[in-house]
């Protein structure tokens, strides 16, 4: 038999969240992983009412209630649940009423996030797609360098021998050319040298792409911030993360065409797994804008290069960020609806270089 302190452990120690509610359906016990579930500590909540703990999920809280009147136990699969803070989770849901317990008429809620699985198995995709991607590129540009160097070279050669200075117009535009595809396999490989890093502030980075993005948006586009300013100082580029924070903030202009809100926000997340790493502690930049949002069909490879939904674009913007944001030991993810596009750059905290 498993004692009262033996109990306590394995509750603490669940990655299960677990919740228990009396007669009332109030709340009288979380564990530890409820309270990293819905984001906020079980002093604050201990005590709440269900539609006080959950006041955008009405379907739910019907179904509980129902369990808790007919005394049936359930369980359902990919429950979406919308928190206070209307951050939304998906749940595989097991309910319990208690009718033979010392809480009489109570309840047990189980929960198990599936959000977090998912989202490991989301990164751990983006960066297999970053990698081939990656080795792609440094292939395909090894083999177009060389013959791209004789042309130009070639070009360069004819010209002096033209006994007629206006057929150099036509070697101009092979040499023209040649340099412009020389440009552009710069800037899918990306910056050459590593990040120079030093003690910055997220904010410094954000509040720079918002100052340029005001000065970019025309009359009808309105660029909001949202900063959480409890997030530490921690070693980076500041330039290289400038640069991926706007690279996806002008995509997200792109997308608004003249009219809607771009929104700069910063949150912490705590106990993250990034890169297939446990962090205590990562930064988070959420460039949210209310578009109309990218295709589904685009959607899964957004960043592979040459991939874009603007005829102007050159589909370099992307990839180029995560690029850099990798080099910090970080990720860029996105979710999109019509109305809601999300891209999030979440960046470790700790003071060591990422790997």
């Amino acid at each position: 038999m498993v004692d009262t302190d033996s109990g306590q452990r394995l509750l603490e120690n669940l990655n299960t969240a677990v919740l228990l509610f009396d007669r009332e359906l109030k709340l009288k016990f979380i564990n530890p992983a409820g309270e990293m579930l819905f984001a906020v500590s079980a002093k604050q909540i201990t005590g709440q009412s269900i539609d006080e703990l959950l006041p955008h999920s009405g379907k739910f809280i019907t179904a509980l209630r129902r369990s808790h009147e007919s005394g049936n136990p359930y369980t359902e699969r990919e429950v979406r649940l919308i928190l206070v803070n209307r951050q939304t989770i998906t749940v595989d849901c097991t309910v319990t009423p208690l009718v033979e317990s010392h809480l009489e008429n109570g309840l047990l809620v189980e929960m198990l996030q599936l959000d977090r699985h998912l989202r490991i198995a989301r990164e751990e995709s983006l960066l297999s797609q970053y990698q081939t991607t990656r080795s792609l590129i440094r292939g395909m540009a090894h083999e177009i360098k060389n013959p791209l160097g004789g042309l130009r070279g070639a070009a360069q050669l004819l010209e002096r021998e033209l006994p007629d200075p206006s057929l150099k117009e036509y070697t101009q535009v092979i040499i023209g050319e040649a340099d412009r595809l020389q440009n552009l396999l710069d800037r899918m490989l990306g910056p050459t040298s590593k990040p120079f890093k030093r003690q910055v502030n997220i904010h410094e980075i954000v509040e720079r792409v918002y100052t340029l993005l005001e000065a970019e948006a025309p009359d009808g586009v309105t660029i909001l911030k949202d900063y959480d300013p409890s997030i530490p100082e921690f070693k980076a580029d500041p330039d290289l993360l400038i640069q991926a924070v706007l690279n996806i903030s002008r995509n997200a202009l792109q997308a608004l065409d003249g009219r809607g809100e771009i929104t700069l926000q910063t949150r912490i997340q705590r106990n993250f797994t990034l890169n297939q790493r446990h962090h205590k502690n990562v930064a988070c930049i959420h460039i949210i804008d209310n578009g109309p949002g990218i295709p589904p069909e685009m959607i899964e490879t957004i960043f592979y290069p040459m991939i874009t939904g603007h005829p102007e674009g050159s589909g370099l913007g992307l990839p180029i960020a995560q690029s850099l944001v990798n080099q910090h030991g970080g990720l860029i993810e996105c979710s999109s609806r019509p109305g809601n596009t999300v891209f999030t750059i979440s960046l470790p905290l700790e003071t060591e270089d990422a790997q």
